[in-house]
């Protein structure tokens, strides 16, 4: 049984909706010390209303994927964006050395495809500005047209064990290549060189 802070990595804050939610992550990443911030049935409102429970916990790492719901409540692109880019923004400030794991959107029903292509356009263009790995998860989830992969999910939605199984093929390198990242990049102290400007 871990103390809390068994890992090598510090904490990792996985943080989303029901399909955080919904995975056996301490079973499926063994040596990490998982913290599991998936909330049935949240939107990215919800989560920047709920962010200071993750930033108390202090990771060292935080993955984050949210989105989903918000397609569901007509929430359009630009909401889903400007509010994923507050969350990143409150993590980069709050956590200076946290490592951040930005997830695409996963696709679902193919009538959302354009929407969640337009989203995870935006928030690959931002992840960079907060010093934030960005995976994307479309190409090993997503058919042709956009399509959640049936082979994953029983309601165009939600993932099965197979569903996961892809995930987690892709979210182990993710989080390895957000943790080789410089955390953030701080203001460049010039060193006193003694004169007056």
């Amino acid at each position: 049984m871990s103390d809390g802070w068994g890992s090598e990595h510090g904490a990792l804050a996985l943080v989303g909706d029901s399909l955080t939610q919904g995975g056996d992550w301490e079973a499926w990443l063994p040596g990490e010390d998982v913290r599991n911030f998936g909330v049935a049935g949240d939107t990215t409102d919800d989560v920047v209303a709920r962010l200071d429970t993750v930033i108390d916990a202090q990771p060292a790492t935080v993955a984050l994927l949210i989105g989903t719901n918000d397609l569901a409540w007509r929430r359009s692109a630009e909401h889903v964006v400007r509010n994923v880019e507050t969350i990143l923004v409150t993590l980069r400030k709050e956590l200076p050395e946290a490592r951040i794991l930005v997830q695409s959107v996963l696709p679902r029903g193919h009538e959302f495809a354009d929407q969640i292509r337009d989203i995870n356009r935006h928030l690959w263009q931002f992840a960079p500005t907060v010093h934030a790995a960005w995976l994307d998860l479309w190409p090993a989830m997503a058919l042709d047209d956009g399509e959640l992969n049936p082979a994953y999910t029983d309601d165009r939605l939600h993932l099965n064990a197979e569903g996961y199984r892809a995930w987690l093929n892709e979210l182990v390198p993710g989080l390895e290549r957000a943790r080789q990242l410089p955390p953030n990049s701080r203001a460049i102290q010039l060193p006193d060189l003694g004169g007056a400007a």
